[in-house]
């Protein structure tokens, strides 16, 4: 059935956390640009497959969180409880989709990003492939037994490695064919920013974190340590921009990066006051990515604006731009619908087609499924009148007010109104 089809594409789509890709999107594309602009050398075909192929590596760590997270039950916090920006997607939590079956997109996505990279390699020489190792690494090994860097304290530094220099660097040597100190530090600030973002996203699990035994370095050291890491590192980011000017290795436009700034001290603020509280911690999440977007985009719009002033092919920079908006603006849908949406961000009109969908298939629950919309309720982004219909449409009545009963009870005064609507 259509509708079964599109409700199961959404769950994936929420499975894959697109959201949160960019932060492989921006070194790829930053690396390119500094070889553009400074070098004037850009293959288009080999960028696309960079970009490509990072974008899939990093869906693939995605995954690869839920499932080994899963695993070893963590993310297990209740639907109320939980921070959006963190925690996984949900999806396997809730038995929308099986552990099997991630396993094996998992483990798809990561063989086409080997094998982008084995193809780059072949054509751009030797040194792409240990930027692919190290980045393959890093990736399958952060939540992977036997390694799992995240479980030792070590996944934090393994990513600001893997998510900016090792990105930025293999970039920008598949295009010059050649490293460059302007291209390492240009793209560090950008993998200092993925370690802030992994801090702040460790600070609402920290307890679960804990009793799993995943001790990351704020599980490790606590919540308030986390605070100051978090502050340290944007304190880190800025200084390296700052450093990388004054030392003339970055151009003065680099300081557009700067724009971040004000979003990063609300983000902090918001954390200070709030970091013993997941939910009221959203907007600093929040924050982290806007702030952390805001800067990338600062550093891209100086390199093109040197490579304007540099006479390079502005064919081929409209072109780079083009195609970072491309694989960028899924980023901003994921994230928005992220916000005014429950936690599996699914349209609730389609309420039916999922239970449809599930009443055929054995890896799906019917509870689990009802307990989504039931959440949806508790968030006052769907009707009760429309829970109601969708379930009686489907004859699951008993069904519906054994989950009626569970609404009572977080707010008698909501089971007024569905009797009304039963009548």
């Amino acid at each position: 059935m259509l509708g079964s089809e599109s409700a199961r594409t959404r769950l994936w789509w929420k499975a894959l956390r697109y959201h949160f890709v960019p932060p492989s999107i921006f070194p790829a594309v930053l690396g390119a640009l500094v070889a553009l602009a400074v070098n004037h050398t850009f293959y288009p075909l080999f960028f696309l497959l960079v970009l490509i192929g990072v974008v899939i590596n990093h869906v693939a760590l995605n995954m690869a969180d839920d499932y080994f997270d899963y695993k070893h039950e963590v993310d297990r916090s209740k639907p109320d409880e939980r921070n959006p920006y963190s925690g996984g997607s949900g999806t396997l939590g809730r038995g929308l989709i099986r552990p099997s079956a991630m396993l094996k997109a998992c483990v798809a996505c990561f063989s086409v990003a080997v094998a982008i990279g084995l193809y780059l390699t072949v054509a751009r020489g030797f040194p792409v492939l240990l930027f692919c190792l190290l980045g393959f690494f890093c990736s399958v090994f952060y939540t992977a037994p036997p390694i799992s860097f995240s479980r030792h304290g070590l996944g934090e530094l393994g990513q600001l490695v893997n998510f900016g220099t090792t990105i930025g660097l293999g970039s920008y040597f598949v295009q010059a064919q050649k490293l460059s100190l302007q291209a390492f530090v240009a793209t560090l600030p950008l993998g200092i920013m993925l370690f802030s973002m992994i801090i702040i996203n460790e600070v609402p699990d920290c307890e679960e974190d804990r009793l799993a035994g995943k001790l990351t370095l704020v599980a490790r050291y606590g919540k308030r340590a986390g605070v100051r890491l978090y502050f340290a590192s944007w304190a880190c980011t800025y200084a390296v921009i700052a450093l990388g000017v004054l030392s003339r290795v970055l151009p003065l436009t680099a300081l557009l990066a700067f724009a971040s700034l004000p979003l990063a001290l609300r983000s902090m603020q918001t954390l200070r006051e709030n970091y013993g509280d997941p939910v009221g911690l959203a907007p600093a999440n929040l924050g982290m990515i806007k702030a952390h977007s805001v800067a990338c985009f600062g550093m891209i719009a100086a390199y093109s604006i040197q490579g304007v002033t540099g006479h390079a092919n502005i064919a081929q920079l409209l072109l780079l731009l083009l195609l970072l908006a491309i694989f960028y603006a899924p980023a901003t849908l994921a994230l928005r619908k992220n916000r005014r949406g429950p936690a599996l961000g699914l349209r609730h009109d389609d309420f039916v087609d999922n239970v449809d969908d599930a009443v055929g298939r054995s890896d799906v629950s019917l509870d689990n499924l009802c307990a989504v919309h039931i959440d949806a309720l508790a968030e006052q982004t769907l009707s009760l009148q429309g829970y109601w219909l969708s379930l009686h449409r489907l004859h699951l009545r008993r069904l519906s007010l054994r989950h009626v009963h569970h609404v009572r009870r977080r707010d008698p005064s909501w089971y007024d109104v569905v009797s009304q609507d039963r009548r």
